[in-house]
């Protein structure tokens, strides 16, 4: 599934508490992470996302992460077991070519698509993978870096979910960001 990866050591700059100062996790995801679920997080670098979702979900939640850079996610697990919250999150690192989440079919509460759309080649593949491990009427946030992402391409990426059964309900004020709250639909546009 990928397209041009972010090099893992990017993801130092990606996790640096310096980013809090215009993207503050607790309060970009708490509208939709609550205690006790089970959450999705594609492409979750070194847990920017990660490590405050685990806080919300509480000791009964898990977070299930997905990369397909080793280091990322070695580096994840050591931030995570230093703040006492490795046993929160499944991780798993995936060849490229699908999410291997077969074992959590409509099981997922919630999935986060943070800036990791427009790097995966296949993005209707993504769409139906992430679909399909969504409980009914759960929710996803897609939020892409308007610095590498412009406003025709999110419209595409949009489509795309749209077609495998998902719609749009909230386009919520992410800096530097575009981004939409998607909920998953029965309906699916076959072709």
């Amino acid at each position: 599934m990928s397209n041009h990866v972010c090099p893992w050591w990017i993801g130092y700059l990606l996790a640096s508490p310096l980013r809090r100062l215009f993207q503050k996790p607790e309060d970009i995801l708490s509208p939709y992470v609550k205690e006790g679920m089970t959450i999705l997080e594609v492409g979750p670098g070194m847990g920017f996302f990660t490590l405050p979702m685990a806080r919300l979900v509480g000791p009964q939640g898990k977070i299930v992460c997905i990369d397909i850079q080793e280091r990322m996610i070695k580096s994840l697990m050591r931030r995570a077991t230093r703040a006492g919250l490795s046993e929160r999150i499944i991780t798993r690192i995936t060849s490229g070519d699908s999410l291997q989440v077969n074992d959590f079919s409509d099981s997922v509460d919630f999935a986060l698509l943070f800036a990791v759309v427009h790097e995966v080649s296949d993005q209707e593949k993504l769409f139906r993978e992430v679909h399909a491990t969504l409980k009914d009427n759960s929710l996803v946030l897609v939020s892409e870096p308007a610095g590498h992402v412009n406003r025709d391409e999110f419209n595409q990426t949009l489509a795309t979910a749209k077609l495998v059964g998902f719609e749009v309900i909230a386009s919520p004020e992410i800096k530097r960001n575009l981004s939409v709250v998607l909920r998953k639909s029965n309906q699916v546009t076959l072709h």
